[in-house]
């Protein structure tokens, strides 16, 4: 290929390198300035086609990616990727993102070669000329790397043709883009050069197989899914993924020359993210400044740190422009970057100044975006250009014992039951704690001119949550000072306010601050001059799930005499609470002893004042959460302080209270929850009640009386974090966890949450009791599947619930399922008497999901899918009976026909649609194809007409037939998201629905075409109803069932249950039945077993599984 003389390749190597490094200020990348490429360069070339893939390409040097270093063969596709392993066949066309297998992606689309114009090219090339080249561009890039690659692959996408779809976009014809790909390898790292020439990309979207729409392309790096035992996503990287961020990948760079972008894939660096270079254009390479305008391109230096796929914003406040925390970027810069400084010693938190430029795009409105501090480990860069978090990208700031929330300025964290903190950190109620740091101080005593220095001295606390006590020592204290640090109890003091006991209303400072804040204390001795400064931050859960402290002392101290004793009387202070601020001050005395001299120890009492400020973020998106008092008063009492001169250590304990402001000792103190002496075990909690009465509950992961308290077994939900976090290094769930690492989010007893997300991606899918993804249930970013939980939560204990069902009074009620219990709501009229709603059944092992009421008998039909099962009961009271429990798999909605007397439900494990007798015999699949997710369902008895809703997020719709599944057909597909409740109106003739993705509620005639928006902007509504003008439904926002007046399009009234979890169906309970009937409704239609209408008509049908002659199939 090169000659072989040492000139003749120098000559070469030059004519390579003029286009791409001596392009000149503002010079766009030409094609000829690409890698060269062809068969003429020894490429071998993709076969033409759509999602095509390569064989595996073998490297003669192993390529580094992220923390892997023997990746020895690639394979390269139609779709602008290079796959670091095949791609699986059902991955071949570009989908959700990241996919299951490793990926470089210059240009993620669907791309086509089918016509023959359009040639994909790849090689791996050795030559020196070529690694040269590749290091010249590297070291443009990276200039403080010394880059020596022994091998580069060429991946060269040509004139590549949009796939269009069925239809064709006639935007997009003649389009064609041309794009490259060079990886560099050395011994010890590997770089990723994009290249994108002036004009090679004509167009930015193309049609998705998936989604049926245009989609941006994507540039991107994933690792694919990692673990052994439990596969879970591993880290990656978006790098822009909206149609601005890509339409500038040929007018910007991170490398200094237009078009081309570099990043460090694999070395000890990106074990857990992929690296950008971050040399900027200047103002002479193409960038037009407007000295008039400064203010709208002003560039802030910007502290950042490792993630994957968004920018962390802190949802903690928005600190303003200026703040030492706060940088800006504004949005006309597209595509937006931030990249860190590279750092090869220790990890070191740093500023540094990053840069782009004004490009000469159409003017914009500003979008200032806030970037949290993090951690600097790595990289954070993203080009999205929505500022707000949501809890779909941002999950993962959240605790794992925390549930995440969406407010319309972003999200917060709260800590589910049984935990406590701020939503970030949280810890289980009554549980002990630990607390770990370092101490260093420089004080002088007394009058001495001469300071006593100490540092690295370890802190260590122990407190026991449900007595507000907590223990501090700190060691190796030398004896010169140890004794006059004595009175000085409050350095651990504020570890007692942060556990301290929380009178009813009040919350101490983990509470508010989840162990993230700083302290300054000031310690005034009156009577002596001087003073002394206590600086403390504390930085949250560690690595061992022990809170961590700093704590530096410096100033002057009053001289105790050595083995003298201090004494701290009992005290009360004050603490003032205002955004994000805690202040107090007081006033307080200890008493000196000093050692027994000639029979007397003399003992002298002193004054100090002490004056502290308490930083911390909090969320101030919740409007919702009880306003913290403005001001709580701390009592402590029990002051133990020693120091022992053997061992040099330096002893403080205290109780705390956190309550009201109150003078003397209130008789609320006196519960022995708030004193001590309740007798729990260590790992229980205890709940103060009226007087002197309390319980004792034992802390999560605990079981037992409360009086003792044992550690039960972890579930498979909490292994599974264990198993993934310990092997990404973090052995603590509360801390951070690495970008781009998906963990699964258990509840509070250690069960899966039905719902499942990535926080860096916003995907969100179901899952089973054994945590494994429901098929057909994964949704795009920003949408929630309607999940259900299919396990019954555990049953406390106290008095047993009576299982048998409450008679109802006469009249119209609605029914509506809790999880373990139906509820049920009287009528008048279309109002719902709010007063009078009682509970009708209570069955706590079981999640009820379908209502289903039958006006003839008088009798409620439910699904269980905690079982799972189907059930009933009668209105007339009595115990609950189970009428169908073989071969289901999650049965959810269930419809009645009370004219043929027949049941209809919908299985979406089974992905089924099966009838049956009203005893739950003579079981028949009606449907069991082209269904994924078939929710609700509801029958026309009149007309023998079925309907039912399938959520599937690529297809959702909703779908007819007859009652013998004959005529099937779709009613409704365009402009669905996640339709889930299902109603038909008899008197009216009117389906209704109810959709979690859109937040509509809609209508329609089936025997017309046109359909009418009720309402729109509803919360997270899941199954509906409808009686008289009304239609109700039940909101899993909200917990509450709502009523819409269908003639104003309105909502009119809401009503919540007292208990707030979740609601799943809903049933009118009419108390009379429709007029009508339909030719099933006398005789069984003269059928041997199944009767089921038709319009005008009936069918004879036999079940399934029956052998027999005595069964008659007839129409």
């Amino acid at each position: 290929m090169l000659a072989a003389s040492s000139r003749s390749g120098a000559a070469w190597t030059r004519a390579l390198l003029l286009p791409l490094l001596l392009a000149g200020p503002g010079g766009c990348l030409s094609r000829q300035g690409l890698f060269p490429f062809g068969p003429g360069h020894g490429d071998l070339e993709l076969e033409a086609g759509d999602d095509r893939v390569s064989p595996a390409l073998e490297l003669s040097w192993a390529l580094r990616f992220y923390d892997q270093s023997d990746i020895n063969s690639v394979y390269v596709t139609t779709n602008g990727i290079i796959a670091v392993s095949e791609p699986p066949a059902e991955e071949s066309h570009p989908g959700l993102f990241p996919p299951t297998f490793g990926v470089i992606a210059p240009f993620l689309a669907d791309l086509d070669t089918t016509d023959g114009l359009g040639k994909v090219y790849y090689r791996e090339d050795v030559s020196p000329a070529v690694t040269r080249l590749a290091a010249e561009c590297v070291q443009r890039g990276f200039p403080e790397v010394s880059f020596q690659p022994r091998s580069v692959v060429i991946v060269t996408w040509e004139s590549m043709a949009p796939y269009q779809g069925p239809s064709g976009d006639p935007a997009q014809e003649g389009k064609r883009n041309t794009f490259q790909a060079v990886l560099a390898s050395s011994d010890s790292s590997s770089y990723a050069i994009f290249l994108y020439p002036e004009d090679g990309l004509q167009f930015h979207t193309t049609f998705s197989k998936k989604d049926g729409d245009q989609v941006p392309a994507v540039v991107a790096f994933s690792q694919g899914l990692v673990g052994t035992l439990w596969k879970s996503d591993g880290a990656y990287n978006i790098f822009a993924n909206d149609r601005e961020s890509i339409e500038n990948l040929a007018k910007s760079s991170n490398s200094g020359q237009q078009g081309i972008w570099l990043f460090e894939i694999g070395s000890p660096v990106t074990a857990s993210g992929v690296v950008p270079a971050d040399v900027n254009l200047g103002p002479d390479d193409g960038a037009v400044y407007d000295d008039e305008e400064d203010e709208d391109y002003d560039l802030a230096t910007t502290r950042l740190g490792l993630e994957d796929a968004a920018t962390t914003f802190s949802p903690y406040g928005n600190p303003r422009r200026g703040d030492a925390s706060t940088y800006d970027l504004p949005s006309v810069l597209s595509p937006r970057q931030a990249a860190t400084e590279r750092s090869f010693g220790p990890a070191t938190e740093r500023t540094r100044s990053f840069q782009l430029p004004a490009e000469k795009f159409p003017r914009q409105h500003g979008q200032v975006i806030d970037v949290d501090e993090v951690e600097e480990t790595g990289v954070v860069f993203s080009y999205n250009t929505d500022s707000r978090q949501t809890c779909a990208n941002s999950r993962h700031q959240c605790s794992v014992h925390a549930e995440c929330r969406d407010f319309a300025a972003g999200f917060c964290c709260r800590c589910v039951a049984g935990y406590t903190g701020n939503g970030r950190q949280c810890v289980a109620e009554g549980s002990p704690q630990r607390v770990n740091g370092k101490v260093k101080g420089r004080i002088f005593v007394g009058t001495s001119q001469v300071p006593i220095a100490f540092e690295n001295t370890d802190l260590h606390s122990y407190v026991v949550m449900n007595h507000g006590r907590s223990y501090t020592a700190i060691s190796t204290i030398p004896e010169t000072v140890g004794y006059s640090l004595l009175p000085l109890a409050p350095i651990g003091g504020i570890i007692g306010w942060m556990f301290a006991v929380e009178q009813d209303g009040f919350r101490n400072g983990f509470s508010i601050t989840g162990g993230e804040f700083t302290r300054q204390a000031e310690v005034t001795f009156v009577g002596h001059p001087g003073k002394l400064v206590m600086k403390q931050r504390f930085s949250g859960i560690d690595e061992h799930g022990h809170l961590t402290i700093d704590t530096e002392l410096d100033g002057r101290v009053p001289q105790i005499p050595f083995g003298a004793a201090v004494h701290i009387e009992p005290y009360t202070e004050l603490y003032h609470y205002s955004s994000s601020v805690i202040t107090s001050s007081s006033t307080r005395e200890y008493t000196v002893t000093e050692p027994e001299r000639d029979g007397a120890a003399p003992s002298r009492t002193y004054t100090y004042q002490w004056r502290q400020t308490i930083t911390f973020q909090e969320c101030v998106h919740d409007d919702s959460r009880p306003a913290l008092p403005s001001t709580q008063q701390l009592s402590v009492d029990s002051v133990f302080v020693l120091y022992n001169q053997e061992e040099r250590i330096l002893r403080y304990a205290l109780s705390n209270s956190i309550g009201p402001v109150r003078d003397g000792s209130p008789d609320a103190l006196q519960n022995p929850c708030y004193i001590g002496t309740h007798g729990c075990d260590t790992n229980a909690a205890c709940r103060p009640g009226p007087g002197t009465q309390f319980t004792c509950d034992c802390s999560i992961g605990f079981r037992g009386d409360g009086r003792a308290c044992y550690e039960v077994e972890k579930t498979r939900c909490q292994l599974e974090q264990e198993h993934i976090l310990g092997a990404a290094g973090v052995a603590d769930p509360q801390q951070p966890r690495p970008p781009g690492l998906f963990v699964p989010e258990c509840d509070e007893h250690g069960h899966y949450v039905p719902t499942q997300c990535h926080g860096s991606t916003g995907y969100c899918w179901c899952v089973d009791r054994d945590g494994r993804e429901v098929e057909g249930t994964r949704t795009r970013p920003g949408m929630r599947p309607p999940c259900l939980s299919t396990v019954a939560p555990p049953v406390h204990q106290g008095p047993s619930v009576p299982t048998a069902a409450i008679p109802l009074p006469p009249g119209t009620h609605l029914l509506f399922a809790q999880t373990g219990k139906i509820e049920r709501l009287p009528l008048e009229g279309n109002n719902m008497k709010k007063t009078e709603a009682k509970a009708f059944l209570h069955v706590p092992a079981k999640v009820i999901i379908g209502l289903a009421f039958d006006c003839v008998d008088k009798m409620v039909y439910w699904t269980d899918i905690s079982e799972p099962s189907i059930g009933r009961a009668s209105l007339h009271g009595g115990e609950p009976t189970t009428i169908v429990r073989q071969d289901l798999g999650s049965p959810e909605g269930i419809a009645l026909d009370h004219l043929g007397r027949n049941i209809f439900w919908t299985d979406s494990h089974l992905d089924r649609i099966e009838v049956a007798k009203l005893d739950g015999t003579l079981r028949r699949v009606l449907f069991e194809t082209d269904l994924v997710n078939p929710r609700g369902i509801v029958t026309d008895s009149m007309r023998g007409n079925l309907y039912w809703t399938d959520w599937n997020r690529d297809n959702p719709k909703i779908e007819t037939s007859y009652m013998d599944g004959t005529n099937r057909r779709i009613l409704v597909q365009e402009g669905l998201g996640l339709p889930n409740g299902l109603t038909f109106d008899a008197f009216s003739s009117q389906l209704c629905w109810v959709d979690a993705g859109t937040n509509r509620a809609e209508c329609l005639n089936p025997g017309q075409p046109s359909r009418r928006k009720v309402l729109e902007g509803l919360q997270y509504p899941f199954a509906v109803t409808s009686y008289g003008k009304n239609l109700y439904y039940t909101d899993w926002k909200t917990n509450s069932v709502v009523a819409v007046d269908l003639a104003i399009s309105k909502e009119t009234d809401a009503f919540q249950p007292h208990k707030q979890t979740r609601l799943y169906g809903i049933a009118t309970a009419l108390s009379q039945c429709p007029q009508g009937h339909n030719y099933c409704s006398v005789n069984n239609g003269g059928c041997t077993h199944l009767c089921l209408a038709t319009p005008g008509s009936r069918t004879c049908r036999c079940p399934d599984n029956t052998l027999g002659v005595d069964c008659i199939e007839r129409k």
